[in-house]
């Protein structure tokens, strides 16, 4: 028996996926580092509301970088940064987004992992 309220959209989404709204959120901007909330909220299904929550969750939580160009906004992932859960918190963001959206972000994360980390405000000096 079908529902009476569903709509055609409901039939064209699945009920339910792999990834939350975060997941998708973080795909897109790994994409488009300029891509707008409106487009992020198309493209997940959500309101540009709560495209914006989002946003600000990843960008709280270090996952990343809001930078202002002019009168839009671009963005950059935090490769090197943990998955929250405890079942994946061995594996890193830039894991999923390589595995997930195609970018070669893992060879990043090596490669940030591996330098030496210095102190704010030090000066590397070169002799």
């Amino acid at each position: 028996m079908t529902d009476p309220a569903s709509t055609s959209a409901d039939t064209t989404r699945p009920g339910w996926t792999f990834l939350t709204n975060h997941g998708h959120v973080l795909v897109c901007i790994a994409s488009d580092p300029g891509i707008r909330g409106r487009d992020i909220a198309g493209r997940v299904g959500i309101t540009e509301r709560a495209a914006q929550a989002i946003i600000a969750d990843l960008v709280a939580g270090g996952y990343v970088r809001r930078t202002k160009v002019g009168r839009r906004n671009h963005y950059e992932i935090v490769p090197d940064q943990p998955l929250r859960h405890p079942v994946e918190q061995p594996h890193r963001v830039g894991e999923l987004l390589a595995g997930v959206a195609g970018l070669p972000a893992l060879d990043a994360v090596a490669a940030h992992a591996s330098r030496p980390v210095r102190a704010r405000g030090a000066r590397s000096v070169t002799t």
